[in-house]
């Protein structure tokens, strides 16, 4: 297990999806954001969901995916449905 399994959301597969795109650390997933972070993971994995997205923001924000702010939670529906395969 490591740094980003321990972050809320993130749990083994997604950290591995993480790390085999170049993200290894919470800082980095911070510095590229969810949006990035989750278009990278998609393009290696096409069912990457809307809640893999949302978890992505929630250990960003340091919260579970369901306490995102409303607006938040808006803007990311907003972009997974621009970019769903």
């Amino acid at each position: 297990m490591g740094e980003l399994s321990k972050q809320k959301n993130i749990g083994p597969v997604v950290e591995q999806q993480l790390e085999d795109v170049g993200i290894h650390t919470l800082k980095d997933l911070q510095t590229l954001g969810a949006e990035e972070a989750w278009l990278r993971v998609q393009a290696m994995d096409p069912t990457a969901c809307i809640h893999r997205l949302l978890g992505m923001e929630g250990a960003i924000q340091g919260v579970k995916k369901a306490e995102l702010p409303a607006q938040r939670r808006a803007e990311l529906k907003a972009f997974y449905q621009e970019h769903k395969k």
